[in-house]
């Protein structure tokens, strides 16, 4: 079966970061669309970000969508517009009804969670490399910063619109080797969030970078076994 794949990037990222992933589902006869979020315009927030990502999506019913970091807060929102096949979280942020992105690393105790990483790691809390792209090959790395775009700070002031979590099967994809969402932290709030045990695969927070292989055939599983599997997720508490 093939599938139409919608991906949604993190905060001041592009369709770049998708670029192998995507190439390997096309090749494998799936639809892909990576949209690029208007997320350098301070007059965008949240609900633009939403419009971004719909108007991309051509066959809800055969749709899974992807997103990816900061992307945990628009990809609900899309899904409470469009009915899509399926909705998988990617080492991405759980939002709760009225919470605005700002609030998020307190509200969910990720300060310490990240704090105590860093002391597992030996990294320098100023050492955003070691970060982001510790397992990422310094020439895609290099590319990554090159590609990195300014994130506008409108979408993180306004509360999460959303009175409940839309009634879309939800998978969340954890990355192992996260340094930035750590995989201790990412299990808990996604236990106490969506209320479901999390996939897991080898990596950092860039996955799509570095395991496209894996994220892949994880995806194309998804796509498969429909609501039949993964976890139906309820309201995020």
């Amino acid at each position: 079966m093939k599938t139409e794949f919608v991906f949604i990037p993190g905060a001041g990222s592009d369709s770049w970061y998708w670029h192998l992933l995507a190439g390997i589902l096309r090749s494998r006869g799936h639809r892909v669309a990576t949209p690029d979020l208007p997320c350098d315009d301070d007059a965008a927030g949240l609900p633009e970000y939403a419009d971004t990502v719909a108007a991309a999506i051509s066959d809800p019913a055969d749709t899974v969508l992807v997103a990816h970091s900061f992307g945990g807060f628009t990809a609900p929102l899309v899904c409470q517009r469009i009915p899509v096949q399926r909705l998988v979280l990617l080492s991405a942020m759980i939002p709760r009804p009225g919470e605005a992105p700002a609030d998020w690393w307190a509200n969910t105790g990720y300060e310490q969670a990240r704090r105590q990483q860093d002391e597992r790691d030996g990294r320098r809390p100023d050492d955003e490399d070691a970060l982001f792209f510790h397992d990422v090959p310094p020439e895609l790395a290099a590319q990554a910063r090159e590609r990195s775009r300014r994130q506008s700070s409108t979408p993180f002031t306004e509360p999460w619109p959303l009175s409940a979590w839309p009634a879309i099967s939800t998978s969340f994809l954890l990355c192992r080797d996260d340094r930035f969402l750590p995989a201790a932290f990412m299990r808990h709030i996604v236990a106490e969030r969506l209320g479901t045990v999390p996939d897991e695969i080898d990596g950092g927070h860039m996955a799509a970078l570095t395991r496209p292989q894996q994220i892949a055939d994880q995806l194309e599983t998804y796509a498969t076994t429909r609501s039949a599997a993964g976890t139906a997720a309820g309201p995020p508490r």
